[in-house]
C-alpha cells in the first residue's frame, strides 16, 4: 500500500497549485472554489523549463500535461510541500513515478474518459488512410481533378478485411468493437486475453508476428514503456502486407518514424495515419513530404466533452489527495 511521507507542518499549509498550461474548464474553477491558489504558468503551449522550475517551488500540487517532464530535478525544486502530481492524460511517461513515490508524492491520471474520443479518431485515421481521403482533397484544391476516372485513388475496402490491434486495453477494445460495423475480422496482440472482445466480435488473440503478416490495418494502442520503444521498426514494417495501413494514436516513439518513411516511400506498405510523433511537435521531415500518410496534431482526446471531463478528473484527483483522501485514479 502506498504510504505518504509525513510532511513538516511548515509545508502542510501550502495552497499553491501549479497548472503549467491553460486547461479547459472546470479544473481551475474547482480548485479555486476549494480554496486553492492556481498559478497558470503559460497559455496554450507548454512553458519553458526554466519558467516552470521557477514557479513550482512551494506548490502542493501540479496538474501537468504530457509535455511537462516531472523528474528528480523538478521534484527537488518543488520541495516538501508537493503532495500530488495530477496528470492531465491517461499516459504518464512524462512522470518519474518511482521518484514521486520515494518522496511520498501521489501520481494520478485521467483514464476512461478519453476512450471513445480516441477510438473515434483512430477510425477517422483508418478511413482517411484506407480511402486516400487527404490525397483526394489535395487533388481538388490543387486544381488537378479533371473528372471521374475508373482507376483513380483506389484504396482499401474495409468489409472483409482484417483489423490487427496491438494492445487490447480500453482504447484498443473500443476500436475493435467499432470494427463490427464495417464487417471486419479482428485479431489482436496483448499480454492478456481479452475475452470481452473475443465474445462480442469474435476477435482472435495472436502473436505480434502473425498479426503483422495477416492484418490489412494495424492499429497501435500500447503504453509508452521501455520495451515498446520502436516496437514497430524496419523489420516489423517489412513483415506487413504491401497493401496494409498502419495507424498510431498511442505514443510516437512506439514507431520508428525514419523506418516508416522509407516503408511508405518504397511502398512496402500502402499508407499510414499518425496522431502522435517521436519528438513532438517535430515531425520527421520525410513523412511530411509523402502523400500516403495522414498527419494529425495529437487530436486523440480533442472533443469538448472529453477534454472537460479530463479537466474535472484531474482537479478531483488533486483535491482528493490534498484533502487526505484516496484519489479516484491513482498511479502509485
Amino acid at each position: 500500500m502506498f504510504r505518504l511521507k509525513v510532511k513538516r507542518a511548515l509545508f502542510m499549509n501550502s495552497r499553491k497549485v501549479i497548472v503549467p498550461r491553460r486547461l479547459p474548464p472546470p479544473a481551475v474553477d474547482l480548485l479555486g472554489e476549494a480554496g486553492f491558489e492556481t498559478d497558470v504558468v503559460a497559455g496554450d503551449h507548454s512553458p519553458p523549463r526554466e519558467t516552470l522550475l521557477e514557479r513550482v517551488r512551494g506548490a502542493c500540487a501540479i496538474l501537468p500535461t504530457l509535455s511537462e517532464r516531472i523528474d528528480e530535478e523538478l521534484l527537488d525544486v518543488a520541495g516538501e510541500s508537493l503532495r500530488v502530481v495530477s496528470n492531465f492524460a491517461v499516459g504518464y511517461d512524462n512522470i518519474d513515478v518511482p521518484a514521486c513515490s520515494r518522496r511520498g508524492v501521489r501520481v494520478t491520471n485521467t483514464p476512461g474518459v478519453l476512450t471513445d474520443a480516441t477510438a473515434d479518431l483512430t477510425w477517422a485515421l483508418i478511413l482517411a488512410a484506407a480511402r486516400r481521403v487527404i490525397e483526394g482533397d489535395r487533388l481538388i484544391r490543387d486544381g488537378k481533378w479533371h473528372g471521374w476516372v475508373p482507376g483513380q485513388l483506389l484504396g482499401l475496402e474495409l468489409r472483409g478485411a482484417t483489423l490487427g490491434i496491438v494492445g487490447a486495453g480500453r482504447i484498443g477494445t473500443a476500436v475493435g468493437l467499432r470494427a463490427a460495423g464495417f464487417g471486419m475480422h479482428v485479431i489482436y496482440c496483448d499480454s492478456r486475453r481479452n475475452e470481452d472482445l473475443e465474445r462480442r466480435v469474435g476477435a482472435e488473440c495472436v502473436e505480434l508476428e502473425q498479426l503483422l503478416s495477416e492484418a490489412d490495418v494495424v492499429t497501435l494502442h500500447v503504453p509508452m514503456q521501455p520495451e515498446n520503444l520502436h516496437l514497430i521498426a524496419a523489420a516489423q514494417l517489412a513483415a506487413m502486407k504491401s497493401s496494409a495501413v498502419l495507424i498510431n494514436t498511442s505514443r510516437g516513439p512506439i514507431v520508428d518514424e525514419a523506418a516508416l518513411a522509407v516503408a511508405l516511400r518504397e511502398q512496402n506498405i500502402a499508407a499510414a495515419g499518425l496522431d502522435v510523433y517521436e519528438d513532438e511537435p517535430r515531425v520527421t521531415p520525410q513523412l511530411v513530404e509523402l502523400p500516403n500518410v495522414v498527419l494529425l496534431p495529437h487530436l486523440g482526446s480533442a472533443t469538448t466533452t472529453t477534454r472537460q471531463a479530463m479537466s474535472r478528473m484531474a482537479a478531483e484527483n488533486a483535491l482528493a489527495v490534498l484533502r487526505g483522501r484516496q484519489p479516484p485514479n491513482p498511479v502509485n
